[in-house]
């Protein structure tokens, strides 16, 4: 059974089938219940979306809680959500002014996010604002980095973008220098709006 779906179940429905997952091991966990255990144990913030409108009111508080007046955005959808929530965009990026957008793959295992050319465009992640909004759906949960860059190559099978990379920490005040991340801090302030589409 989806993770989602006994998350959301009424209790008697899923009364045989809870299963505590801050006690089973992430090799029990299906890559859905890993990705959010993980991606919350590193400091994202995570909100299932049932449909587009639960997408939108979230959006919209995310937005409102923290006195933002716009996002950064580069694709033209999510220009049109922002709009429907009440925020303006712009392409100009600001530190302090959130950067919503789509990624490539919500990597299980690590709890991370990977992102490509398609949303970054010629940026490079340090560069960006230090807030993320990633609009995401179920279906791009795969195990890891390898099922990742596999699904980017399906994807785009003849314009294979450029610029792949993800972010690994959600709290950019705790992120350790070891000698393989040397000046290469991914570090970002992320919410996570995961729409269900399976």
């Amino acid at each position: 059974m989806n993770f989602f779906k006994k998350l959301f179940s009424p209790v008697d429905e899923n009364h045989d089938n809870i299963q505590d997952t801050n006690t089973a091991t992430l090799e029990q966990l299906s890559f859905d219940e890993a990705f959010v255990q993980n991606f919350i144990s590193k400091g994202g913030k995570f909100l299932y979306c049932s449909h587009q409108e639960e997408l939108n009111l979230n959006l919209q508080n995310i937005i409102q809680e923290n006195h933002w007046e716009n996002v950064v955005c580069f694709n033209e959808d999510l220009k049109k959500i922002s709009t429907i929530v009440g925020s303006d965009s712009t392409t100009e990026i600001k530190k302090a002014t959130p950067f919503f957008t789509y990624c490539e793959r919500l990597l299980s295992e690590e709890g991370s996010i990977l992102f490509s050319s398609e949303q970054l465009y010629n940026n490079k992640i340090a560069n960006l604002p230090d807030y993320f909004i990633v609009f995401a759906k179920t279906s791009q949960i795969v195990k890891n980095k390898s099922e990742g860059l596999m699904g980017i190559r399906e994807t785009y099978q003849k314009n294979f973008p450029t610029n792949i990379s993800s972010i690994k920490s959600y709290i950019p005040e705790k992120v350790e220098e070891d000698f393989l991340n040397f000046g290469n801090n991914n570090a970002k302030k992320l919410y996570l709006l995961l729409l269900e589409d399976m």
